[in-house]
């Protein structure tokens, strides 16, 4: 044990440990360096504003900026943006971010998906609009007519045609429901009497 702490104090040792500490202080020095160097610690790029811009602007505009993109699904129609323009991005404008960054965009669709109508004849206005509300249709009126069933749905009506449950129909699209008023018409008493 005694040899053992005698060369813990010896100059050989002492030396070494001295050279050991200078290589080590040296590695490490040149690795922050070259992190520095290759993780441009520091440095960031400023993300600009894509919104509203079409796709082959902001393929322009990220190749520019030295930043990637990704293009995500197509969201639900947004009317206050052009065709195939950017709705959403993220990191947003004006993040600071580092040099070949991926951006992720959310580009507006061509125009509203379409619905199927559901069956909604003879049901009840109130469980006709409901039904078309969750599908993504509107009731933009309802109109009356001399039919035995009170607010019952009749028909249905799009832009003035009458269309069938099943058909096709953008979302957000405006139709009328056409339902009963709770009288009997002239032509189904001329009939009822004539039997």
């Amino acid at each position: 044990m005694r040899n053992f702490l005698n060369f813990l104090r010896s100059k050989t040792f002492l030396i070494q440990l001295g050279l050991a500490l200078m290589v080590l202080i040296v590695l490490v020095f040149l690795v922050l360096r070259w992190l520095d160097n290759t993780t441009n610690h520091g440095e960031f790029v400023e993300v600009p504003d894509f919104s509203k811009m079409s796709v082959m602007d902001m393929r322009k505009s990220v190749e520019e900026s030295n930043l990637r993109y990704e293009v995500l699904d197509s969201a639900n129609y947004n009317p206050d943006y052009p065709r195939f323009s950017i709705i959403e991005q993220n990191p947003k404008a004006g993040e600071k971010v580092k040099e070949n960054r991926k951006i992720y965009f959310t580009v507006n669709p061509s125009g509203y998906k379409t619905v199927t109508v559901p069956q909604i004849i003879q049901v009840t206005q109130r469980n006709a609009t409901s039904m078309l509300r969750a599908v993504g249709l509107d009731v933009e009126r309802v109109s009356y007519r001399d039919e035995l069933g009170k607010d019952m749905v009749y028909f249905i009506k799009f832009k003035g045609k009458q269309i069938k449950p099943g058909d096709k129909l953008p979302k957000t699209s405006k139709i009328e429901l056409v339902c009963g008023n709770g009288n009997i018409s002239e032509q189904a008493r001329i009939n009822a009497e004539s039997n």
